[in-house]
């Protein structure tokens, strides 16, 4: 892929536009796709609006919207002229997106009719200019919701209303951007409930893109996705949206949730070559579906036991996954957190094309990864070249210590909050991630965990969560399971496979006296299996039940915070 003359994101879109504006761009799944040349024209036309409205270079604009086609088209346009994009997560809470909105500054926000709702009537010291997504008009501030219901059916508009009015490739209102500019403040959602703004550069997101094409996963305009994460987390948004804008393919949107009922005929239409996911996803997938079926039955469960017929079943059940998926996958991404052991040696034995990345917000996001053929088992992925990558004061026995990373893709800094980044840097300049890993051979890099999750044990001895909750969760009888620390003994706190301990046990979720005692059994012996395979000062003291499934960021990682003592 030939160099960018600047890496803005106004310069990519422009290039691609140019290279293929009759293939298609965006589209949600049961429509007709918006082709380059149509989104160059969705763009130029919403650059003129927005400066008919008296946006200019370096305003904050937010979008407030689930994914879909036009989101895509605000986020490019917005960016093109030099205004700042703040995309807002749609699962934070009213009072958290209220506070971005302010915090941000912005003067003028893109919400889905889903959303306005949720902010449309709330009190503003300066209210912004609110302008629906779905066909780009301005919501008048003296709208009543009755009068905004008989809109929502006006805004439902086909994606062919939004195409082009000509044939040619109309360019792009320019502007003087610089790569350096800011083109995105993120809120994240993180785990731990404090959201900070990361200021990220045009050449932070569009340069983490091109090492990403570059060195770990070739995309071509021939490529397809399908997109179950949000567009407002980093992890989607730069791998599933810009790369794609940067190389000419084509992304797909559902209109609901990612179920299994929603995604499989999706899939099956769509026959995508890319998915990204997170761990949760294809965890969940393997536990409740594959993993049944591969030991359905007494013959089968001895048979999974033996690593040479375990082996033989995983590519079995693997080509099954594959057909599932549509049949032409050649690469499923997952990141956002640590993978299970148990999950990835099923794909791993499967022959699955999946492949693991690692990164933050910060980062623009992608740190390390591979492509299906570099995937290492158990390994994050390669450093990708381009970007330098240490591990500060590795332990002398282990080699683990902070990943800590400099270079083009790395933020700008935390929005209006300098003490917080300059904690965030070295005294040389830096970024702590908070991630304890060790470098490997080749570069291949290994996550052990946060390292503000790190319990200490008595003798000195770290112990991570996130390996004895991969533990836990490799009962069939567990679907959810958090690791910390009480009263300086380590107690997990599990949400139970129910569909699975009433098959079994012919036990339901409810408070019987039989089922509790049942219940309370199955605690004990995922205890006594866990304790049984870790080391003696990582013994878990207690678990208690979880009856409902833990609250978790867009990227399914559980908000340990509102569960730790």
């Amino acid at each position: 892929m030939e160099f960018l003359k600047t890496f803005t994101l106004g310069e990519m879109i422009s290039r691609t536009c140019s290279s293929f504006p009759n293939r298609p761009a965006l589209s949600m799944v049961d429509e007709h796709p918006l082709t380059y040349n149509d989104l160059s024209f969705q763009i130029s036309e919403l650059v003129k609006f927005m400066q008919s409205k008296g946006i200019v270079k370096g305003d904050r604009v937010a979008i407030l919207s689930q994914n879909m086609p036009q989101w895509g088209i605000a986020y490019l346009a917005i960016t093109s002229m030099g205004a700042i994009v703040v995309p807002i997560l749609t699962d934070f809470h009213i009072n958290e997106i209220l506070h971005i909105i302010k915090h941000s500054g912005s003067k003028m926000i893109f919400v889905s009719t889903t959303m306005y709702e949720k902010i449309g009537y709330a009190d503003y010291e300066i209210r912004p200019q609110m302008v629906m997504i779905e066909n780009f008009s301005i919501i008048e501030p003296e709208l009543t919701k009755d009068k905004f219901k008989e809109l929502i059916d006006e805004s439902r508009i086909s994606l062919s209303k939004l195409k082009a009015k000509a044939m040619e490739v109309i360019g792009l209102t320019k502007a003087e951007v610089q790569e350096d500019d800011i083109a995105a403040i993120i809120y994240t959602s993180g785990t731990t409930g404090s959201s900070k703004g990361v200021m990220l550069t045009h050449k932070n997101l569009v340069y983490d893109a091109y090492l990403t094409v570059e060195h770990i996963q070739k995309v071509t305009y021939e490529d397809k996705l399908i997109s179950i994460l949000p567009l407002s987390h980093t992890y989607e948004c730069t791998i599933g949206f810009i790369i794609p804008m940067m190389t000419g393919a084509c992304v797909y949107y559902l209109d609901k949730p990612p179920t299994a009922k929603v995604l499989i005929p999706a899939v099956q239409k769509i026959k995508p070559t890319m998915i990204l996911s997170v761990p949760l996803v294809i965890e969940k997938i393997f536990k409740l579906q594959v993993y049944p079926q591969l030991t359905g039955n007494i013959v089968f469960k001895e048979l999974y036991k033996l690593p040479i017929t375990r082996k033989l079943l995983h590519k079995i059940a693997g080509k099954k996954l594959m057909k599932t998926f549509g049949g032409n996958i050649n690469f499923f991404g997952i990141g956002g957190a640590l993978l299970s052991s148990e999950v990835e040696r099923f794909l791993f034995e499967a022959g699955f094309p999946y492949a693991i990345g690692y990164g933050l917000t910060e980062t623009s996001p992608l740190i390390a990864g591979s492509s299906p053929a570099m995937v290492k088992f158990r390994a994050t992925g390669i450093t990708i070249p381009g970007i330098d990558v240490r591990i500060d004061n590795p332990d002398s026995k282990t080699g683990e210590g902070e990943i800590q990373v400099r270079g083009a893709t790395v933020m700008k800094g935390y929005y209006k909050d300098k003490e917080r980044t300059e904690e965030a840097f070295t005294s040389d300049g830096w970024f702590k991630t908070g991630d304890l890993g060790i470098l490997k051979k080749k570069n291949y890099l290994y996550i052990k965990g946060r390292i503000k999750n790190v319990i200490l044990g008595a003798s000195g001895e770290n112990i991570y969560p996130e390996e004895l909750e991969a533990r836990i969760n490799e009962q069939e009888s567990v679907l959810e399971s958090l690791v910390y620390e009480s009263d300086g003994k380590i107690v997990a706190r599990v949400f139970l496979n129910y569909e699975y301990l009433e098959k079994l046990h012919g036990i339901e979720k409810m408070n019987s006296m039989q089922s509790e005692k049942q219940i309370k059994l199955e605690l004990e012996h995922i205890r006594a299996y866990v304790n049984k395979n870790v080391s003696s000062f990582s013994k878990i003291h207690k678990i208690i039940e979880q009856p409902e499934p833990f609250e978790k960021t867009p990227t399914q990682k559980i908000k340990r915070f509102l569960y730790q003592d």
